[in-house]
């Protein structure tokens, strides 16, 4: 009984948040083509990265959120914010995500939960869901499930945005708004 009581007394999991002015050390990532993706190198070609994470590709809230991003792009452009898109599916699975919904901006695959592991994020099992694209029948596989958490990378990599309970339709606005009042 008493090891019993120490173990629910001990917390299993410690990790130090990220919060905002911290840097936000170099990852690579395989982007929905296959490519690797360097953070070090995509901080140099805008003023900010606008980098959310999202549970799943072809669900209802992953579209519109992403849809979303898509529709605003120039916008986020003039605001001087690239975007990127991170969730546990397969880079096949991007692929196939970005073609349908002719998404403009770079999905990044995090497979084992590496990324989220990296912002904090909490991420569970993957799973496959059947979606039909272009006539044709697929299971697409994620290898895990990251909840919803949207962040803003200046040109240096320090962290000046974080979001921990977004609102998938509401995201790309809510963001827009912060840059513009920068």
């Amino acid at each position: 009984m008493l090891l019993l009581l120490l173990i629910m007394s001990y917390p299993l999991c410690t990790f130090a948040q990220m919060v905002l002015g911290d840097i936000v050390p170099n990852f690579t990532a395989v982007d929905q083509d296959g490519t690797k993706w360097v953070l070090k190198k995509e901080l140099k070609s805008a003023d900010y990265l606008v980098i959310y994470f999202y549970p799943a590709a072809f669900t209802g809230g992953c579209t519109k959120q992403a849809c979303s991003y898509r529709d605003q792009k120039g916008e986020l452009a003039e605001a001087g914010a690239q975007v990127v898109g991170v969730s546990g599916d397969t880079p096949l699975t991007l692929g196939l995500f970005a073609l349908e919904h002719q998404l403009n901006f770079t999905l990044l695959s995090d497979e084992n939960g590496e990324l989220a592991k990296l912002f904090d994020v909490p991420y569970d099992q993957g799973g496959t869901i059947n979606r039909e694209i272009n006539g044709k029948s697929f299971d697409l596989t994620r290898g895990s499930t990251i909840q919803r958490w949207t962040f803003i990378l200046d040109k240096k990599g320090t962290l000046i945005y974080k979001d921990a309970e977004v609102n998938a339709a509401e995201d790309s606005h809510k963001v827009l708004e912060f840059l513009t009042s920068l």
